[in-house]
């Protein structure tokens, strides 16, 4: 694997914002390390702002969906858009949350063959749709989620969560971003 994490390379560490620079510390002293995604949008600290202010309300804020089952949306809709990025640092998000490794795998490889519940395979499928070209949800779409136990507001996660990583997948593609090889055993062990 390449040294180089994307193609435009990462921002000078030591002249981050502090606001990014006290991230970068937070990240090192939890998981210990700092993101590819992050040393990468550093660059443009703007962006950085509002690319993870949004993805943190996905993933971390209030929502009727648990993280595990927003981080299976990200791994599912990321393997269709072949992201290696975010299926690799995503995939070890769901296997570190979801604590089912070969389910994470196999969403990661190809959720319509994985073993889902009923309720995980109406949001992935719903999920997957939104990532389609021209995609526009019908009420029988929303039906289904309705009666696979999601609120309006879960339903409204769902969609968020698909569409937000559909452009993140886009930009990692863009620049050709790099998963930190510590993403890959994540969750294994």
């Amino acid at each position: 694997m390449s040294d180089s994490i994307s193609r435009f390379g990462e921002a000078d560490e030591a002249a981050l914002p502090d606001d990014i620079a006290a991230l970068y510390a937070t990240y090192r002293e939890r998981i210990g390390f700092v993101p590819n995604v992050f040393r990468t949008y550093a660059k443009r600290p703007a962006h950085f702002r509002a690319f993870m202010a949004y993805h943190d309300v996905l993933m971390r804020g209030e929502s009727g969906l648990s993280r595990a089952e927003r981080e299976a949306i990200v791994v599912a809709v990321s393997a269709e858009n072949a992201c290696l990025y975010c299926v690799i640092a995503h995939g070890a998000a769901l296997r570190v949350l979801g604590k089912d490794v070969a389910l994470a795998d196999r969403i990661a490889i190809n959720w319509r063959t994985a073993e889902l519940s009923p309720r995980w395979a109406a949001m992935i499928a719903f999920a997957s749709r939104v990532n389609e070209p021209r995609f526009a949800a019908s009420d029988a779409e929303i039906a289904v989620l309705a009666a696979a136990g999601f609120s309006e507001n879960d339903i409204w996660d769902i969609a968020a969560v698909a569409a937000f990583f559909g452009f993140s997948n886009r930009m990692a593609g863009a620049l050709d971003m790099r998963p930190n090889a510590e993403f890959y055993a994540m969750g294994r062990v």
